[in-house]
């Protein structure tokens, strides 16, 4: 299995070197655009490629709204912000996570409380949401309150694991009997779409395909170096709500009333705003998005087709689902057939890479309270990524 593995992707990349795990393409108007905003001397945060990018962001999405920050996790701070999470809350999330996730909570001055995924989904289980919340879960005037730590819980933070779509439809159905608000951690999902019938919640069908981002209150993106396309660094903030994006966009720019020359702030506000020169990157690879998404899926296909010869489980998109495959993904056997992958592939020149370290084990978050997390340690027992970047 493992010699087949490592001819497969030598063949696809064609190199004898270093393959690593995901590595940005550009391929397009990136040098041009650069050197556009460069000559214009607009590289910080005022400029129109910000604005550009923003509007192609929110036309591709299917938002209302695109907000333009500097990256993932301050994106996902002003969100949760946004949807009312204040210190001594609390946030439900999964600890299937990259640490970002759960870093915003804190930064909030909230705490996140973990919940079991959905191997099929590899996010956060709707069916282990509603037995969390049916046994801590109590309903007051002023919201929801955990039994057990006697604290509010102000938000549900679902993350888009790989770009494999969440069971949306069931975590709306569950958050919204208990009136709370999600907010999507959709930073590896650009380019994936839920696009019928959610195999969880069969009484609940979405009839028009819907990007990852735009199912919440908010969403976030991510465009870090390793996503599907990058600004460098930089992140987005989606919404179809016309105050929450007006917060957001203040919040963002420190809080700075609008006025040719006064710098007046009316509240604690962020030095968060994208600048020019990321933006122009960024619009520069989202017009190849289209190209990207296709040769994505296509090597997520050569893939499976090895894997069914080789007897490997490879994760695939969830039914009623359409991912970016933004990171590919084998599942092991157990712990030992995996750190033996990890150990040969790395060796061979060809990178790959466990799951994340569960949040729940951080020393930072190992005090927050977790249901069992029984998929969630048996995915970061077997699961193993491997190269994902698109093949031009």
């Amino acid at each position: 299995m493992f010699d087949s593995f490592i001819r497969l992707v030598r063949e696809i990349y064609q190199t004898n070197d270093f393959i690593p795990l995901h590595e940005p393409r550009f391929a397009g108007n990136e040098k041009q655009y650069l050197l556009d905003v460069i000559d214009s001397t607009f590289v910080s945060s005022v400029g129109p490629y910000v604005s550009q990018f923003e509007t192609k962001i929110a036309e591709y999405t299917g938002a209302k709204h695109a907000i333009a920050t500097v990256n993932g996790t301050s994106a996902l701070h002003v969100a949760l912000l946004l949807a009312g999470v204040k210190p001594g809350e609390e946030v439900l999330t999964q600890a299937v996570t990259f640490v970002a996730t759960c870093n915003a909570i804190h930064y909030c001055g909230a705490e996140p409380v973990f919940v079991d995924v959905d191997t099929a989904t590899l996010g956060l289980s709707a069916q282990a949401l509603a037995d969390f919340l049916v046994e801590f879960a109590e309903l007051r005037g002023d919201g929801v309150w955990n039994r057990l730590s006697g604290k509010r819980i102000a938000a549900c933070l679902p993350m888009h694991t790989f770009g494999h779509p969440c069971d949306m439809a069931g975590l709306l159905r569950v958050c919204g009997g208990y009136g709370i608000p999600v907010v999507e951690d959709a930073a590896e999902a650009l380019g994936s779409f839920i696009v019928g019938a959610n195999s969880f919640d069969q009484s609940s069908e979405i009839k028009q395909a819907k990007h990852c981002g735009i199912f919440g209150k908010l969403g976030v993106l991510s465009f870090n170096g390793n996503k599907i396309i990058t600004t460098g660094g930089g992140g987005m903030i989606l919404t179809d709500d016309d105050e929450l994006a007006r917060q957001a966009k203040h919040l963002t720019t420190t809080a700075k009333l609008p006025h040719a020359w006064k710098f007046t702030h009316d509240q604690i506000g962020y030095n968060y705003r994208m600048p020019n020169l990321n933006a122009a990157l960024g619009l520069a690879q989202l017009e190849q998005m289209p190209l990207f998404v296709q040769r994505k899926r296509e090597l997520a296909e050569r893939y499976i087709t090895w894997s069914r010869q080789a007897g490997v489980e490879f994760v695939q998109e969830p039914n009623g689902a359409q991912s970016n495959y933004w990171l590919n993904a084998l599942l092991l056997n157990d712990a030992g057939e995996r750190e033996q992958f990890l150990t040969d592939s790395n060796a061979e020149g060809v990178m790959t890479r466990s799951l994340w370290e569960l949040m729940a084990n951080l020393p930072m978050y190992s005090h927050c309270q977790r249901d069992g997390l029984l998929e969630s340690h048996r995915l970061a027992q077997r699961l193993v990524n491997i190269p994902s970047s698109v093949v031009l």
